[in-house]
């Protein structure tokens, strides 16, 4: 059984892939089947990005997300592409510091997370995207604190180590709000 057949779409340098690396390793970490699969244009920076995530009790047949029950959007034209593919019922959250205007789907379940605005007041400018994960792992009841934190640990690269403790400060506020 599917339960979970996300996509996390913005630009690139909002942390989109890490956002969906660390959904897919929260996935593994529950005992789960996961996949990731990224989608990006060439540009580093400001280009569109998204991801698509499963997460399965069953094996995973495809990574593909067409139609998604959970979308996390960042950006104005992410909501755009994205809002109409999801499936009825799911669940959209997303960004109102960076998308002022409301997601129109009145068949899918609204969550507004002002995401940049409460990771810029504590200090963690860049650090939305852990602050949104966590605020989807309280929403979905997918996971608690310890396994979202040990995900963290597990998907920060090497090369940015110093930046587990703010994404974990971030999700611990997103979980909060």
């Amino acid at each position: 059984m599917q339960l979970y057949n996300i996509t996390v779409a913005g630009f690139g340098g909002q942390g989109i892939l890490f956002t969906g690396t660390l959904l897919a390793n929260i996935g593994m970490m529950i005992g789960k089947e996961s996949s990731w699969r990224p989608s990006y244009g060439p540009e580093m920076r400001s280009g569109s990005c998204n991801c698509g995530i499963v997460i399965s009790d069953a094996k995973i047949g495809s990574p593909v997300v067409f139609n998604p029950n959970l979308l996390v959007v960042f950006s104005p034209p992410a909501l755009a592409k994205f809002e109409s593919r999801m499936e009825k019922g799911g669940l959209l959250f997303y960004d109102s510091t960076l998308i002022p205007a409301k997601p129109t789907r009145a068949d899918v379940t609204l969550v507004d997370i002002p995401a940049a605005r409460l990771a810029n007041e504590a200090g963690l400018d860049g650090f939305a995207n852990a602050l949104i994960v966590g605020h989807v792992m309280k929403k979905t009841g997918i996971c608690d604190m310890t396994i979202g934190k040990r995900a963290i640990e597990e998907t920060v690269s090497e090369r940015r180590a110093a930046d587990i403790d703010k994404n974990i400060k971030a999700m611990e506020i997103g979980f909060a709000y």
